[in-house]
């Protein structure tokens, strides 16, 4: 199958560069990656065969993660302690396979995105290097959350010293899963689940920040372009196409921004919903994950370096979303800052230079809102939107701290 998996490519054909996690997360995550457009009829059923599977799996965890909460609700350090992985499940559960209902969506998202958006380095290497710059904490993001997961993949080490058999997460059973019979299958289970749970946290991270930083960048391009068409013809001296040829220039770019906010709205479309259930469990998750790792660090790490991956996780994508924002809110500038007026200025075409004129006009109408990726619409991906989530984990934290 993972030959199967829907591999990018660039305009010419040529496989397009893939950046470390979201390689991994197309390896390690076969219900939210997708197939290739060309893949067999069969190829296909097992692919969805494989996903109901995934969803039956993920089910049973739910029902003995959440019997351990069940269980354990008068004590409220053990409750908090199955709580964290509790929460992720669900939200994975959510987020994972709603993705997987629109497979091939993503994939269509993908293919216009490496087709239309993305910058190569070879052509533009300044505006490469600056995206690479921007994606460094989420790169970082990555490795924290593979680091979290080799703490709870110590477990079967603790087992085999300590002569245990206990899982990976907290769980409660409605039979002795400690006979080995059960407990091999049950231990691989809960592998998988942090293999795909994990991949699609950092993965999904990397790929939104790729495609949003990279139609940032041609944000950029495009402000640079239309300055440039207006210092070219100002260079060329005062003539009577002067402000028809700049009023074609402004065209183009007005079409180019069209075509970048459509885009725009069709990354919202894939991601809103996502992204509204990661900040839902995001307060919840961070309060239960500082409540271990403050009431007793030592005897858990594992929460302490899984705390560090979500705070680290909503602060890059609060701070990409920003840059995004800030570029677009800065496009409605743009147009007062072209030098159009000199253009108006040198040409002597009276009629060119009122359809310049209207043609400016309705550009500063059309930039007056900038793009910004939400959630449902109910809140803006920023940096404002993740301090208000992180204010409430740590109100709940107060409260919870109090009543202990």
């Amino acid at each position: 199958m993972l030959f199967h998996r829907y591999r990018p490519r660039l305009p010419g054909g040529e496989l397009a560069p893939m950046p470390w996690p979201v390689s991994l997360y197309r390896i390690l995550n076969h219900i939210a990656w997708p197939l290739e457009a060309d893949s067999g009829r069969w190829t296909v059923f097992l692919d969805r065969v494989l996903i109901f599977l995934g969803f039956l799996v993920f089910c049973e965890h739910n029902e003995v993660d959440f019997h351990y909460l069940i269980a354990n609700w008068q004590d409220m350090d053990n409750l908090l302690t199955g709580m964290p992985t509790y929460l992720i499940l669900v939200e994975m559960q959510i987020r994972c396979f709603q993705l997987a209902w629109h497979k091939d969506r993503f994939r269509g998202l993908l293919q216009r995105f490496y087709e239309e958006i993305y910058v190569a380095e070879e052509s533009e290497p300044h505006l490469f290097a600056r995206i690479q710059r921007q994606m460094r904490a989420t790169r970082l993001n990555s490795t924290v959350y593979l680091l979290a997961l080799f703490n709870f993949l110590l477990v079967p080490v603790t087992n085999v010293i300590y002569h245990r058999r206990e899982m990976l997460y907290k769980q409660v059973y409605p039979f002795d899963n400690t006979k080995l019979q059960f407990f091999i299958p049950l231990l691989g289970l809960n592998f998988w689940v942090g293999f795909v749970i994990t991949s699609m946290l950092f993965g999904e991270l990397n790929v939104m920040g790729e495609l949003m930083m990279h139609l940032n960048a041609r944000y950029v391009q495009l402000g640079q372009d239309l300055r440039r068409s207006a210092q070219r013809l100002l260079e060329k001296g005062a003539t009577i196409d002067t402000a028809s040829s700049y009023r074609r220039a402004l065209t183009h770019v007005l079409r180019r921004n069209a075509a970048l906010r459509n885009f725009g709205q069709r990354m919202e479309e894939e991601f809103s919903l996502r992204i509204f259930v990661m900040f839902a469990f995001s307060a919840g998750l961070l309060c239960a994950l500082f409540f271990k790792a403050f009431t007793n660090p030592w005897g858990n790490v594992a929460y302490i370096v899984w705390f560090l991956a979500k705070f680290m996780e909503l602060l890059a994508l609060g701070m990409l979303g920003s840059i995004l924002l800030k570029t677009t809110d800065e496009l409605g500038m743009m147009y007062y800052t072209a030098d159009w007026e000199q253009v108006v200025h040198r040409s002597d075409n009276v009629g060119e230079n009122v359809k310049l004129m209207k043609l400016v006009t309705l550009a500063i109408q059309l930039n007056s809102r900038p793009f910004f990726i939400t959630g449902l619409n109910y809140f803006r991906v920023s940096l404002t939107a993740v301090l208000k989530i992180i204010q409430g984990a740590f109100s709940y934290f107060t409260f919870l701290n109090s009543m202990r």
